[in-house]
């Protein structure tokens, strides 16, 4: 599942400060992961207004296949909505916003479950707004549902707590038109994990070599080029994204999965 808080990265703070415009965005990629190889559209959504901004996106993964290996329908599904809060952009701590979040979805037959955040989030960027940094720090809730760890044990997280930082390059290299985005997430949360399995009949997992663990690390950098600005179309741009993840779902380790794709800004 791919998991992306990319497109507000330059703004998620203090836009309204600069005068940015509210745009909406859809993503189609191809995921190479030896444990994906599909499609996913992702769905992004950045507002500002006096009182902060709202970032929200939805993914929806097509791996569902039948026996000949063709996706016939979606079979996974993840959205993120959170609200940026700040009521003192006229004071010394305008780079600081109170953040609140919503986490949830299903995926191959499997619920993520409900998440909650709230916390800080501090806003860093050079004189002309190319090169920003967003540091986050936020109490996170998970509703587990009275589930229980493979040893047996009752299910919560270690420590209530994610960290998240999220940045944006503008006209990388002075290149017009390049844009070096991305966000990397770590928080506590208990789960089990297993190792790769090749062969669809066998889940990509050896169910047998299950894991207990207690946190989690993700990191997505994309990679853009508005290609469109060449033949009068914008709204077009070009890229990669490569996720990066250990212990992340419920595969065990550190896994690379690159992907190719396209953005459309409306």
């Amino acid at each position: 599942m791919l998991m992306k808080k990319i497109f507000a990265v330059a703004l998620a703070t203090t836009a309204f400060s600069i005068g940015a415009m509210a745009q909406t965005n859809l993503q189609v990629f191809y995921d190479f992961g030896k444990d994906r190889k599909h499609v996913t559209t992702t769905l992004e959504g950045f507002y500002n207004d006096k009182w902060g901004n709202t970032f929200f996106f939805a993914d929806i993964d097509y791996n569902s296949k039948n026996d000949d290996g063709k996706v016939y329908a979606p079979n996974g599904t993840y959205w993120e909505i959170a609200r940026c809060l700040n009521f003192w952009q006229d004071s010394k701590l305008a780079p600081l916003s109170l953040h609140v979040e919503y986490n949830g979805g299903a995926y191959n037959g499997y619920t993520i479950n409900n998440a909650f955040l709230i916390g800080a989030d501090w806003f860093i960027h050079s004189k002309d707004f190319k090169n920003t940094l967003n540091l986050k720090a936020l109490l996170k809730g998970i509703n587990y549902n009275h589930g229980k760890n493979l040893d047996g044990s009752k299910m919560g997280s270690q420590v209530p707590l994610q960290f998240t930082v999220v940045w944006g390059m503008q006209d990388l290299f002075n290149v017009k038109g390049l844009r070096f985005s991305g966000f990397a997430d770590f928080w506590w949360e208990d789960h089990a994990v297993y190792k790769y399995k090749s062969g669809r009949e066998n889940g990509y997992r050896d169910w047998t070599s299950g894991k207990d663990v207690h946190t989690v690390f993700i990191s997505e950098p994309q990679l853009w080029y508005n290609i469109g600005q060449h033949f009068g179309v914008d709204n077009l741009n070009v890229g990669t994204e490569i996720e990066l993840t250990y212990d992340f779902g419920t595969g065990k380790g550190f896994w690379v999965r690159p992907c190719l794709g396209a953005k459309w800004v409306f």
